[in-house]
Parts: C-alpha cells; sequence; structure tokens
C-alpha cells in the first residue's frame, strides 16, 4: 500500500511538473502577443499618418507622382502585413512578412523626405514639419515597441527550446516566433576613424 501511494505521489508530481512547464510556454506566447499588440497601435498610427502626409505635399510634389504613389502603396501593403500578423503574432512567417513591407514603406518614406529637400516652400511648411515631426516620434515608439517584442520573442524560444520545455513544446506544437527585423535600404556601418594627420 505504501509503495502504491510512493507511486501516485510521483504520478502527480510528474504531471503537476507537466501542467507547469505548459502553463509557462502558454505564458511566454500570451506575452509575445501582448508586446506585439503594442507594436499594433505604434504601427496603426504610423499608417493613419501617411496620407495626411501625402495629401500635405501632393501640392508642391506635382511631379513626384510615383513617389507618393509608391509611398501610398508601401503604406497598404505595410497595413495589409500588419492586420494578417494580429491573427497570430507568434507566427514567424507572418512577422518576416510584415518586417519586409515595413523595410519597403521605410523606404518609400526616406525617398520622399529626401525628394521635400528639393522643394524649399515645402520644407518651411508648418503641416509638413509637423507631419516629419509626428512621424519622428512614432518611429521611435515603435522601436521601442519591437525591441520589447523582440525580447518578448527571445524569452518565450529560449523557454520553448530549453530542456524539458522543449518535450512539452513539441508535444503541444508550440512552434517558435520571429524577431520582427525591419530590413531598409540604409546599411547601418560604423564610421571610419583615423588617427594618422
Amino acid at each position: 500500500m505504501t509503495s502504491f501511494l510512493i507511486f501516485l505521489a510521483i504520478i502527480a508530481a510528474v504531471v503537476f511538473w507537466t501542467i507547469g512547464l505548459y502553463n509557462g510556454l502558454v505564458n511566454g506566447r500570451n506575452r509575445v502577443k501582448n508586446a506585439f499588440a503594442q507594436i499594433d497601435v505604434q504601427l496603426t498610427r504610423r499608417y493613419d499618418l501617411i496620407p495626411n502626409l501625402v495629401e500635405a505635399v501632393k501640392g508642391y510634389m506635382k511631379h513626384e507622382r510615383e513617389t507618393l504613389e509608391a509611398v501610398i502603396s508601401a503604406r497598404n501593403a505595410a497595413s495589409s502585413s500588419l492586420d494578417a500578423a494580429k491573427a497570430d503574432p507568434a507566427n514567424a512567417q507572418l512577422i518576416k512578412e510584415l518586417g519586409a513591407s515595413e523595410g519597403t514603406l521605410t523606404n518609400a518614406l526616406g525617398r520622399l523626405f529626401a525628394l521635400s529637400e528639393a522643394y524649399p516652400d515645402l520644407k518651411a511648411n508648418q503641416n509638413m514639419m509637423q507631419f516629419q515631426e509626428e512621424l519622428a516620434s512614432t518611429e521611435n515608439k515603435v522601436a521601442f515597441s519591437r525591441q520589447a517584442f523582440n525580447d518578448s520573442v527571445l524569452s518565450y524560444n529560449n523557454s520553448a527550446e530549453n530542456f524539458p520545455n522543449n518535450v512539452i513544446a513539441g508535444m503541444f506544437s508550440f512552434a517558435l516566433a520571429s524577431f520582427l527585423e525591419i530590413d531598409t535600404e540604409e546599411k547601418r556601418e560604423a564610421p571610419e576613424v583615423s588617427f594618422t594627420s
């Protein structure tokens, strides 16, 4: 009888231990979803600003129709990617697609702002300056939100890949999440420093 009770206690301990590992993975996945919700808020704000920005510059940049259309097209594609990723922020493929479309949008906006430098009246326009400031502020918030999301992804992935959690993750199909990386055309290179005169 005593050995049977010990056996039941061991079985109960294993069951509770397994439940604890499973719940830890669920909590990690939910933290990823919550962190993505913050990205969603900031990207939606960014997408809402872009049509107003385009309207503000349209009168000045009549000959730059292709650039304006590229910005709107990139915005719409990024918005669609965001909608798809919202459905399952832990889906690595959807997050990669969002990163790619965000990179395209960032590049299109960069070209728009570079072209706006050739229009002095536009550069001095209060609406243009306000939109640039709001977009810059939003970009900073997106960067902070993306960092928090990527931290949550790292924590979740570590939890899902470490033994013995990886056994539970495999049994219950906990797929690894993907970092949100936004590829842009500009390369981040270290500046060259020379100490010779």
